[in-house]
């Protein structure tokens, strides 16, 4: 397939936000995609694969229920009517980290248990206290149907993020916890600039930043 043949495939994808009747199919894609992400098997697995999937399914299905709730950007692309990735965003508007709403904490605590739980809110206390300022979104999920990885959907699910930013004028910017290095070398070669390094739940990874382009105009 030559590039314009490829780019015209890529434009059939459209990025729009999902509803409520999405958030099933939205769940099952996440699930798939985090099942084997390190973060995640260090702060929910305890020895158990069958429990771990368990408390899994329930953290993912908790925390896209909340996001919803809380009215914050669940970008889906779509092919035609077919869901075939997303990304979840939320930003400080709400509160994360140690200052989680207890009922939030209730139904995680039920979802996944309290080491788990524990250890999902200091991952976004420690993503929040390197991002610049208060006034930054995190990417909290990013995935695509495995079928549909390699075929440069990756970016631009990447791109509808940094779209989404630019379109915010209360946002500075919105950063990305990666724990790849393919993950890295994507959000990097569109433009996200390494913040820090970070240990989270003995997983070494890596703090992302797109600074929005209004933030940067500002800055000049």
């Amino acid at each position: 397939m030559n590039d314009h043949a490829a780019q015209n495939t890529l434009n059939n994808y459209k990025a729009v936000y999902l509803t409520a009747e999405d958030l099933r199919v939205a769940a099952s894609i996440l699930y798939n995609a985090y099942h084997d992400d390190l973060f995640f098997i260090s702060a929910l697995h305890q020895g158990d694969q069958a429990q771990y999937e368990q408390k899994l399914r329930g953290a993912i299905r908790e925390e896209l229920h909340t996001l919803w709730q809380e009215e914050q950007a669940l970008i889906g692309l779509f092919d035609d009517d077919r869901l075939v990735g997303l990304a979840c965003i939320v930003t400080q508007q709400v509160p994360l980290g140690e200052a989680r709403y207890w009922h939030w904490r209730l139904k995680m605590l039920l979802s996944a248990g309290w080491q788990s739980t524990q250890a999902l809110m200091k991952k976004e206390a420690s993503i929040l206290e390197h991002l610049p300022s208060t006034h930054c979104g995190i990417v909290q999920f990013i995935a695509l149907t495995p079928i549909e990885q390699h075929k440069g959907l990756g970016a631009r699910l990447v791109q509808a993020v940094m779209s989404w930013c630019d379109e915010q004028p209360q946002l500075d910017g919105i950063g990305v916890y990666v724990t790849q290095e393919s993950h890295a070398q994507l959000f990097s070669g569109l433009g996200f600039a390494a913040l820090e390094k970070l240990t989270i739940a003995d997983v070494e990874g890596e703090l992302l930043f797109y600074r929005s382009q209004e933030s940067e105009s500002t800055l000049r």
